[in-house]
């Protein structure tokens, strides 16, 4: 009974909010799961499980395998996509989905099953996390899922250095030149 009453408050809050300006529209759902940029979070019985969210409307698009870029470029973008796939996905079996769906995308643009193949084998490997790959290992994939969900992205990682050592990084305490023949006069 409280939870029925709490969530016609909810609604009670919701349509008050709503009916405030007519010119915003509030879509309101109250469910289980949510989709929020692209995971989606779940609770299931008080624990919060995220995975992937997929727009229905979205095709899965990737560079095509034959367009002209480096071919670092094209090494990157399997394990990019597996990288963020451990991140988001709370359970090995969500991302062994995720990575039959990136599967499918790379071959759908060209990528040859060889080259896919190779390319998820060195994430796995980078990852020391092979047992995964092979047969579904939860405990191991748990410990991949939590180590990449902590790690700091480069750009956090330079930010820090610059904060905590700016001798090793003059560039963070040097002022901009003044440079008369860039600056525009205002009329």
């Amino acid at each position: 009974m409280g939870k029925s009453i709490i969530k016609v408050e909810i609604k009670k809050k919701l349509e008050k909010a709503t009916n405030q300006d007519i010119n915003t529209k509030i879509n309101y759902e109250i469910n289980a799961s949510v989709n929020f940029l692209d995971v989606t979070v779940t609770n299931e019985n008080g624990q919060l499980k995220t995975s992937i969210y997929h727009k229905p409307t979205t095709e899965p698009y990737i560079l095509p395998y034959a367009s002209d870029h480096p071919r670092h470029i094209h090494r990157n973008i399997p394990y990019a996509a597996l990288m963020n796939a451990a991140r988001l996905c709370s359970k090995v079996h969500d991302f062994n989905s995720e990575q039959l769906h990136i599967d499918m995308s790379l071959l759908l643009n060209d990528y040859p099953p060889k080259f896919i193949k190779k390319q998820f084998h060195r994430f796995f490997e980078c990852n020391d996390t092979m047992s995964v790959w092979r047969g579904l290992d939860e405990p191991v994939y748990h410990r991949l899922h939590q180590r990449l969900l902590y790690q700091p992205t480069r750009r956090e990682k330079l930010l820090k250095n610059m904060l905590q050592d700016p001798i090793r990084s003059p560039t963070a305490l040097q002022t901009k030149i003044w440079d008369k023949d860039i600056m525009f006069p205002r009329y």
